[in-house]
């Protein structure tokens, strides 16, 4: 949340989006064994990151309404998918990064959508796809992560020039999003070494958010993209909207 760039950018992308029913928000920080959905009233905001980050980081609070009918809903649009009603996780900080600047007033209700951490990136992007219904309501899917994310080869320097394999890899996904070619992604391991360090395997969970929206897409959609850039050498900003209304 240290740059004026995205944050300018995210309020831009607000725009193009508007005001959804809810918000169903895929995020990073929520790998499972299966699949949970957030059902209570009034979601805590978690601080899920390490000492080291600003005091005032740990001083956020979002209090946006959940929605316990939206959970029920989604649980009964993935069926034959089990997805455990969850009473105890909240917004964690992938989340409200992004929704305190989408929606600052934090008056949109929102639900979290757990990842099955034992499951393949096509399993996700499916599942992206039997949300899609809900979008075509007017329920917002956001998807949280960083497509390059290797925390070990970041540089503390938010100008510094990205790793060549970390830009080449954020190219690629810029690429696979622009041409709506998802499956050129599936198969991590094949993409090589520049994947292999942008999302190394204790990261992937950063990567697959992006599956849940490109799988709840429609070929007519309107992208518009921005951020695209990669700072601190090695953590893509790319962010992006699929826009039906266009």
């Amino acid at each position: 949340m240290d740059d004026p760039a995205t944050m300018s950018a995210w309020s831009t992308l607000a725009g193009i989006i508007g005001r959804p029913k809810a918000v169903i928000c895929v995020s990073a920080h929520w790998c499972t064994e299966g699949v949970k959905v957030t059902a209570m009233e009034a979601p805590r905001t978690i601080h899920d990151f390490g000492r080291g980050l600003p005091s005032q980081l740990f001083e956020v609070q979002y209090p946006a309404p959940g929605s316990a009918e939206l959970a029920i809903r989604i649980q009964q649009t993935l069926h034959p998918i089990p997805v455990e009603l969850d009473h105890t996780w909240g917004l964690d900080h992938a989340a409200w990064t992004v929704l305190s600047v989408i929606y600052p007033q934090a008056d949109v209700p929102v639900v979290q959508l757990s990842m099955d951490a034992s499951k393949p990136i096509s399993w996700h992007y499916e599942l992206g796809r039997a949300l899609r219904p809900l979008r075509e309501e007017g329920f917002l899917i956001l998807g949280s992560g960083n497509v390059v994310h290797t925390l070990a080869q970041m540089e503390w320097d938010i100008n510094a020039r990205p790793h060549d394999w970390a830009q080449r890899f954020n190219d690629l996904v810029i690429d696979v999003v622009e041409t709506n070619t998802p499956e050129r992604l599936f198969n991590h391991q094949a993409l090589g070494r520049d994947a292999a360090l942008s999302i190394p395997p204790p990261d992937l969970g950063h990567y697959w958010p992006l599956f849940y929206v490109l799988g709840a897409r429609h070929p007519d959609d309107k992208l518009t993209m921005n951020p695209k850039h990669v700072q601190y050498k090695s953590l893509s900003m790319l962010s992006f909207v699929l826009d039906s209304a266009a």
